[in-house]
């Protein structure tokens, strides 16, 4: 299949070549589109956690989509952080977690209430809200995921695309740069070129 498109016994390129890493290291090591989104702050999770709380019972589950859900997708805690913030909740007496139908649903106690309203929490998607959709990654992260997955649709249409396939792909690859660059330039339309 290579054969055809002339890169003989080894295939198509992979995205290394295609992204001008030349197989070498990418130029932020594991994040090949720039640099890694900002992570979360210490304590951001138990915070969700008793916001989403104090709004009603929910299961780590739930707290995990919502918290994807409410940062525009630009955070999503893993159940490795969810589920032991939990736990030191539930030790300290703040919520209670309570078994129906094969999940835990957890919710504030009293003296979890009483913390909440002694201590007013602040969302952690507020602070995403307040700096332009920047926390943590916001359009950045969105841009950089998007890049990641067009790289991999490239690779696809390189590797079982007709040639007509790959021509196609160049020239609506062509055109989106030049757009990109349109878009900095503060052009409304696309050039010719």
């Amino acid at each position: 299949m290579g054969r055809r498109h002339g890169w003989g016994h080894h295939g198509p390129p992979g995205p290394e070549f295609l992204f001008g890493f030349g197989g070498g290291r990418p130029p932020f090591g594991k994040f090949p589109f720039g640099p890694p989104p900002p992570k979360a702050k210490r304590g951001d999770v138990r915070t969700a956690i008793l916001v989403l709380l104090a709004e009603g019972p929910r299961n780590g589950y739930q707290i995990i989509q919502e918290v994807e859900e409410r940062s525009g997708g630009a955070w999503k805690p893993s159940p490795g952080a969810v589920y032991p913030a939990l736990q030191q909740l539930a030790d300290e007496g703040l919520i209670l977690g309570d078994e129906a139908d094969g999940r835990k649903t957890f919710s504030l106690t009293e003296a979890g209430r009483s913390y909440v309203a002694a201590n007013p929490q602040t969302a952690p998607w507020a602070d995403q809200e307040d700096t332009g959709g920047d926390w943590p990654g916001g359009d950045i992260a969105a841009v950089f995921k998007e890049a990641a997955q067009l790289g991999t649709a490239l690779v696809q249409v390189v590797q079982a695309g007709s040639p007509e396939q790959v021509a196609e792909a160049r020239k609506l690859v062509t055109a989106t740069r030049k757009r990109l660059y349109g878009i900095l330039a503060g052009d409304d339309e696309e050039e010719d070129a």
